[in-house]
């Protein structure tokens, strides 16, 4: 998923996904403190502290550093068609590459689409109806996933409504839709015999799969929907339907749905860690204002926060050794996400990885761990597209004092 963030600023709050600055709004296509906890569905989890006003942050001198182009030696555009692209995953052979991009045409919102690395060859995957994000590609069977809202009556409407306030030249900040239309589907590698797999009320999406294709970790606030809220949490979902989502497992075809966290803010995210073993997201404070990098066990035990600076930190992602994790961050300054790398418990700093102007978020590693794709907004227009490079495995061990 691909969203908005609220960054750290007093006067503004959350309302479907966090707002953001003029400068960042193209880019979104969207000091360890250790904690540890257990989930329990009687017991909200531990979450991420808010700070309670904003302040320009002086860069501290360990990440006053240039090491982008020893990390990143062959940075190139991928994507080059579309108003904007994101939220690039790689296929578990890393010949393919499934991604989300907004096109001109009658739909204005995101479509999913699977690139041929090889060739170049694009096919889009998803109905064209409605919104969608949030895509995957089955390791072991040839069907992808995504999040989608076509079968909302409504969709066409949508389309129409979102076409004319763009035509307008109203100006607005970003905003992301916690559609309560959007499901998880799979379908087809071409996009044929599309099921639903969550068919629940709420924002569904978000989804991964585990690597050996047989578990899908998501985010939802289904719960929200789904029981009898008292007064003040009906405020609650009226100013901010993303306050109630939590993190789910699920079998791949659905079934064995379990709920992994129940903290107060906005639990998303999720990937699997290489070994399956563990879970890596990102957590809002319940205040919207900042969010934190996070692991678990895959039954939602042993949770562990690994950042703690207080401002946006999200889009973690492990290496394919799973000696390390890149995430974006905005620790910097509040435009300016740039990506950082961290050991998985937190032990040692995280060294930033990116210099170069513009906001640079949503990385992933290719299964081989060789290669990196990110979205970034470093074109010539300033939209956010989708790049990819070389990436220094050995380099990076190196900087997190990891050899």
């Amino acid at each position: 998923m691909i969203f908005n963030i609220e960054l750290n600023l007093p006067t503004t709050k959350l309302n479907r996904k966090p707002v953001v600055p003029a400068t960042i709004v193209s880019a979104l296509v969207l000091s360890a403190c250790l904690i540890s906890g257990s989930a329990k569905a009687q017991e909200a989890d531990g979450y991420s502290g808010a700070s309670p006003s904003y302040s320009e942050p002086v860069i501290p001198e360990i990440w006053d550093t240039q090491y982008e182009s020893e990390l990143l030696p062959t940075t190139k555009q991928l994507i080059t068609t579309g108003l904007r692209s994101g939220e690039g995953y790689f296929s578990a052979d890393g010949s393919q590459l499934i991604f989300q991009s907004e096109v001109p045409g009658d739909n204005p919102f995101y479509q999913i689409y699977v690139r041929d690395l090889a060739s170049g060859i694009t096919n889009q995957v998803s109905p064209g109806i409605g919104l969608t994000t949030c895509s995957w590609i089955h390791p072991t069977d040839a069907k992808v996933m995504f999040s989608s809202t076509h079968e909302d009556p409504d969709a066409y409407a949508k389309q129409a409504e979102e076409i004319a306030i763009r035509k307008s030249g109203v100006e607005r900040p970003y905003g992301w839709d916690y559609d309560t239309a959007y499901d998880i589907y799979q379908a087809n590698s071409d996009g044929s015999n599309i099921i639903n797999l969550t068919k629940s009320l709420g924002y569904d999406a978000e989804g991964s799969y585990s690597t050996d294709g047989s578990k899908i970790l998501f985010a939802s606030n289904r719960d929200a929907y789904s029981r009898t809220l008292s007064i003040a949490e009906n405020k609650l979902l009226e100013d901010d339907s993303a306050y109630f989502m939590d993190l789910y497992v699920m079998d791949a075809d659905g079934g064995n749905v379990e709920q992994l966290t129940f903290s107060p803010g906005y639990d998303g995210g999720p990937f699997f860690s290489p070994d399956n073993k563990k879970v890596l997201w990102r957590r809002f404070n319940p205040d919207g204002n900042s969010a934190e990098i996070w692991t678990m066990d895959i039954d939602g035990s042993n949770q562990r926060q690994l950042t703690a600076d207080a401002m946006v930190a999200w889009g973690p992602y492990f290496h394919p050794s799973g000696d390390y994790i890149i995430y974006s961050s905005n620790v910097l300054g509040h435009a300016n996400f740039e990506l950082f790398m961290i050991d998985p418990e937190g032990l040692k700093e995280p060294v930033r990885v990116t210099n170069t102007e513009g906001t640079d978020i949503l990385p992933v590693f290719s299964p081989d761990g060789l290669n990196l794709a990110w979205s970034t907004t470093r074109t010539l227009g300033g939209a956010s597209q989708i790049h990819m490079s070389q990436w220094n495995h050995e380099r990076a061990l190196e900087l997190l004092g990891l050899h």
